[in-house]
């Protein structure tokens, strides 16, 4: 995966264009707008038949159509079959496709229809090149929700070579970007079941232990199914505070630094990123209290049902704060260790989405759903030696997980740097 492997062009010309200091001296650089019509069609999407694609529905800077439903409100914008989609709120995120369908879509993309003297699947590629990205997110607007002017995007300069080049180039991106895609999808799978193996080796240990000899009982719960003999079954309210009151800390009063969690800094292997250091002070009233110790876990979907939580053993400080989209449960006859391994387990998280409460958008896990869910409690020796065993291998899974996630993230690099070669003349493809 090497760029500078490939050919490029004997002969190259400068132009005024700032960021296009050389093309291939064959190329010609043209604005969008004389490369494509841009299209402003709009109907009401309420009652409309036709498929309809939001922001959300665009992989960022693949070019691919991600499954799900979304939301439709509103005036939307009209397009054909083979014309692109251009999204210009937070364009850095580069939600460019050429939908091979007619439908509507999101007012917030610019639909281009490519000209006869331009190959539409070029176009997308150049739209979706990092350099246009670039340049179109430079020009933004608007602190929190930064968009893109049409005109400024309409009168963008690209590097077009004549329509025989531009078909190889997007015949030979079709052909590399398909194989990359499909090693990222294979790595992806493979780190789908290293989770899985992950998840098993939590069920396992957490409700059977690790001696395989041990005499069994039925726990009495269905979705924890049998335990060793000696072990007992207690309710979460019975193991652990719910929710401990902030006012128990004797150091509330003092004006000392302490951890402060939005649900960012949050993860989904047990880790938290202190990223936010504070005044006790300023956060001692209408945040989530947590000290070393307790376990945190996300209340809100889809952060619950993703796993994200976390056994604040390493804090910075003796206490924090966080955002309230957190339960906090502090341990009483049951080690933090194992109670977080306990309720990261997949099982757990899908019992809990079936309980959660709220509206469609802002579902939640209730406490008192937490209070009555029953825990597995081996004796402390036992716990102690279940939390050493998944620390253990868990590790090894979640290593072999971030070098695939690193394999990936060269991948999906290497694509990028392609395209963006491919497009703007740096290599040469026919």
């Amino acid at each position: 995966m090497n760029i500078a492997a490939y050919p490029t062009h004997e002969l190259t010309s400068t132009t005024q264009v700032a960021h296009l200091p050389v093309i291939p001296s064959h190329w010609e650089v043209r604005r969008v707008k004389y490369a494509s019509n841009l299209k402003s069609e709009k109907i009401a999407s309420k009652g409309c038949d036709l498929p309809y694609i939001g922001m959300e529905n665009v992989q960022s800077w693949s070019g691919n159509l991600l499954e799900g439903g979304s939301e439709v409100e509103g005036l939307a914008t009209t397009f054909e079959a083979g014309d692109i989609l251009f999204g210009k709120l937070r364009p850095y995120l580069a939600k460019v496709v050429k939908p091979g369908f007619s439908g509507i879509c999101s007012s917030e993309f610019l639909v281009f229809q490519s000209t006869k003297d331009t190959f539409g699947d070029f176009l997308a590629y150049a739209l979706r090149s990092s350099d246009f990205i670039s340049l179109i997110n430079g020009s933004t607007y608007g602190a929190k929700m930064p968009r893109a002017n049409p005109d400024f995007i309409a009168n963008a300069e690209i590097p077009f070579p004549p329509l025989p080049e531009q078909r190889a180039i997007a015949a030979f991106l079709d052909n590399k970007s398909a194989k990359i895609d499909q090693a990222v999808r294979i790595k992806e799978a493979q780190i789908k079941l290293l989770r899985e193996r992950r998840q098993i080796l939590i069920q396992q240990a957490v409700t059977r232990g690790l001696n395989p000899d041990a005499p069994m009982k039925d726990s009495g719960i269905d979705w924890i199914g049998e335990i060793p003999l000696h072990w007992h079954v207690k309710r979460l309210r019975h193991a652990t505070q719910i929710s401990p009151s902030r006012r128990v800390d004797g150091n509330m009063g003092r004006n000392d630094h302490v951890v402060f969690l939005p649900m960012e800094a949050v993860g989904t292997n047990g880790g938290v990123r202190e990223t936010f250091i504070c005044s006790s002070k300023e956060v001692s009233e209408g945040f989530t209290y947590f000290q070393r110790g307790d376990v945190i876990m996300a209340k809100i979907t889809p952060c619950f049902e993703n796993g994200k939580g976390a056994f604040l053993e390493g804090l910075l400080s003796e206490y924090g704060f966080g955002t309230t989209e957190l339960h906090v449960l502090r341990p009483k006859e049951i080690t933090g260790k194992f109670l977080y391994y306990f309720i990261s387990r997949s099982d757990f998280r899908k019992r809990g989405e079936v309980f959660m409460v709220g509206s469609a958008g802002q579902k939640r896990v209730s406490t008192g759903y937490l209070k009555d869910q029953p825990i597995s409690v081996p004796p402390i020796n036992e716990q102690k030696a279940i939390v050493s065993f998944l620390d253990n291998a868990g590790g090894k899974i979640d290593k072999a997980i971030s070098i695939k996630q690193e394999q990936i993230s060269k991948l999906k690099e290497y694509k990028t740097t392609l395209i963006n070669a491919a497009v703007t003349g740096k290599i040469k493809v026919s």
